[in-house]
């Protein structure tokens, strides 16, 4: 058994790993002491001695600012707690299974993030998420945990007997900010290690926790990566007594604004509104030719009776013409002054043109020469004017984002109740919001995009929408809780809110499923797909000869479920068990789990993606025996029972040669044929292939 390594299906232990990170640094500092659960030795770190090592560093002052709450300590153990849990594949709710690089992730949210931490830790370029604001109702992630007898107390009536709690969050409970920062924590905790070095995450949020939610997020991301709390005003109610709150915040965070400065990485979006400019300035151009001060005219009479929403109107500057195109007359001087001085000679006057009190733009008259020739200056009637830079529409159509975003959210709620037919969501976010912001962070167009609070799958349909507008190939990991639509009926009390659930449920029926969110979210992801593939394509048909048709982006999407282990009781409590225990024991796969629920759970240990292509092959070199070969070959596995010496065989000589081979317990049940499945795979070993190394589960 020393040749041939057991996948245990149990998430990382993050405080071992963290424990190893320091004493990596800090050898010195290694102690020993003994685990109370197990009774087994432990490495540990001597804080005292880190202390002494880091001298005056460590000590700081005692009181000091931080932000708390009752739960905070627990929330942190939740986040560094191993699991004994799964990611199960369900093919028949997935689209495109074979092909799709898109997953989406059915149950607890925390749970899924410790799965996939192994395989997807510093590779998702984006997340966004959309959490519960904790308005009276909001629904409580399962967060088990073992709370103190005052707590209990504050809290009666919340948990159910196995201590989770998903339940309304109400007001009335004396935990109530405590509960919500206890939910989001954890959380968020483990979404920092899935960031890329230049990725960002985007938070929505609030007034009722956008406050607690800033400090949490300080804390976990760095104050000084905090790039922007973006205000959304998505329209107007005129319900209030007092002031009417028609916004929500979006929190943003770099992984690292060092990076991004060393990298000179800079975030940019096109201008809005543009296709309307070009199509209105196209239209004038036809109607007057050359007569551009007609033209001008005509545009600045066109962006005053814009709506002032309308993105086009932040435009209007851009009221000039020539032959160019539109533009707008810009500052030629230096900024902030102190600008070069030279003399600049009036195109009809031939005299010097007044410099401006700020000297040049152009650091040397030869440049200003080169700007001349281009056509960028525009000179006055005469050279008492000072020139100015012309900027033009083309030239400038990107721009900083900006923190204020101006979006009528019932415009949303309209376009996913006319994609579904009914409507089945309260208030789901604006996909082509989502699509801005994927388009100013996820430049890299084959970005992963991960939202584990995707509610009605909204980021999913960004995602098609970007990639659709650019080309891209941006793929999403969505993550949402299976809340039952019946339960929910049965807790609301708004008329409202029970007729859009009502909805919700009719559609499960329809579409013959589950009364899930998830049901809903996935038939949202469907027919987005498919209403961007048709328009691409009629797009494409209208193409001409010698257009370039749009590209086809990737519309499916892979569901998995999260689940406990395939295997028995051994893993639920992990600490029961001494290593030779779980290394030895039989077979004991749940009787309910399929090879493919196997070969799942081991992905991880290979650091393949969910999103890794699978083929099966059960003739030919394999005579017969079902083998599955992944990602290509690197990985080929077989849980067939007592599997015989020539597969192995075959399998050791497959082509490419296999970095891993897998079997079950039952492929395997003596040492013998252990041993002998490890020698074969040696004995295919050679110089220029390398080794196959064997695993067992």
């Amino acid at each position: 058994m020393s040749d041939i390594e057991k996948i245990h299906g149990i998430t990382p232990d993050l405080t071992k790993e963290n424990v190893d990170k320091l004493l990596a640094l800090f050898p010195e500092v290694a102690t020993e002491i003994t685990n109370p659960q197990t009774g087994a030795t432990e490495r540990a770190v001597d804080f005292d001695a880190l202390k002494e090592r880091l001298g005056d560093v460590a000590e700081g002052n005692r009181e000091r600012y931080q932000f708390t709450w009752p739960g905070k300590r627990e929330a942190k153990r939740l986040a560094r707690e191993p699991i004994a849990k799964t990611l199960r594949p369900v093919k028949e709710r997935s689209k495109n299974w074979d092909t799709t690089k898109n997953l989406y992730i059915e149950d607890d949210n925390l749970d899924a993030l410790k799965i996939l931490r192994e395989n997807y830790a510093g590779k998702v370029k984006l997340i966004y998420i959309d959490p519960p604001y904790n308005t009276d109702g909001d629904l409580i992630y399962m967060d088990s945990y073992k709370q103190t007898e005052e707590e209990d107390r504050v809290v009666s009536g919340a948990y159910n007997d196995a201590g989770s709690q998903l339940v309304q969050n109400k007001e009335s409970n004396g935990r109530f900010h405590s509960a919500w920062c206890e939910m989001i924590y954890p959380r968020l905790l483990l979404a920092r290690d899935f960031l890329t070095a230049d990725g960002a995450i985007f938070i929505s949020i609030d007034e009722n926790e956008a406050d607690s939610l800033k400090k949490i997020a300080d804390e976990i991301f760095g104050h000084d990566n905090f790039i922007a709390q973006i205000v959304w005003a998505g329209g107007r109610k005129n319900d209030s007594k007092y002031i009417s709150l028609s916004h929500e915040y979006i929190l943003c965070y770099a992984k690292s604004v060092q990076y991004l400065k060393e990298n000179k990485i800079i975030w940019r979006e096109r201008k809005n509104g543009l296709k309307e400019i070009y199509d209105e300035y196209n239209s004038l151009s036809a109607k007057y030719g050359d007569k551009y001060d007609r033209i001008e005219k005509e545009m600045k009479s066109w962006y005053k009776k814009l709506d002032d929403s309308d993105p086009a109107k932040r435009q209007s500057h851009y009221s000039s013409a020539d032959k160019n195109g539109l533009y707008y007359a810009d500052n030629i001087s230096w900024p902030g002054g102190g600008g070069p001085r030279y003399e600049v000679l009036h195109p009809i006057t031939k005299k010097p043109v007044t410099v401006p009190s700020r000297g040049w733009l152009f650091s040397t008259p030869e440049r200003m020469k080169e700007v001349i020739a281009e056509g960028l200056v525009e000179f006055g009637q005469d050279e008492t004017k000072v020139p100015c830079f012309k900027r033009y529409l083309s030239k400038t159509e990107f721009e900083v984002p900006y923190s204020v975003i101006y979006k009528d959210g019932r415009a949303a709620s309209k376009r996913l109740k006319d994609l579904l037919g009914e409507k089945v969501f309260d208030n789901p976010k604006d996909e082509e919001i989502i699509a801005r912001i994927l388009s100013w962070v996820g430049t890299e167009k084959d970005s992963i995009i991960m939202d584990f609070f995707s509610g009605s799958g909204t980021t999913a349909h960004a995602t098609f929408l970007q990639n659709m507008i650019d080309g891209g190939n941006r793929r999403f990991i969505l993550v949402q809780i299976q809340e039952d639509l019946d339960d929910s009926l049965k807790r609301v009390t708004k008329k409202s809110a029970q007729a859009v659930i009502k909805n919700a449920i009719n559609l499960c029926d329809q579409i013959h499923c589950d009364h899930s969110i998830c049901t809903i979210a996935e038939e949202r992801i469907r027919r987005a797909g498919e209403k961007i593939k048709s328009e691409i394509e009629t797009e494409n048909a209208q193409l001409t000869l010698d257009g370039t048709p749009k590209k086809m982006p990737d519309i499916g999407f892979r569901v998995l479920r999260v689940d406990d282990s395939n295997y028995e009781d051994r893993r639920k409590n992990v600490g029961s068990y001494s290593q030779a225990d779980l290394d030895f024991d039989v077979d004991i796969r749940k009787s309910d789990r399929s090879d493919l629920d196997l070969l799942f759970e081991a992905l991880p240990k290979f650091q393949l993606p969910y999103d890794v292509r699978v083929n099966t092959s059960s003739g030919g070199e394999f005579d017969g025996h079902t083998v599955y070969s992944v990602d290509d070959g690197r990985l080929l596995a077989c849980f067939e029972a007592d599997i015989p010496e020539s597969l192995i065989r075959a399998m050791a000589a497959f082509s490419p040669r296999p970095s891993y081979a897998l079997v079950s317990e039952r492929s395997l049940p003596d040492s013998a044929a252990r041993t002998n499945f490890v020698e074969i795979f040696e004995q295919s070993a050679d110089s220029k292939t390398g080794s196959t190394k064997p695993y067992i589960i």
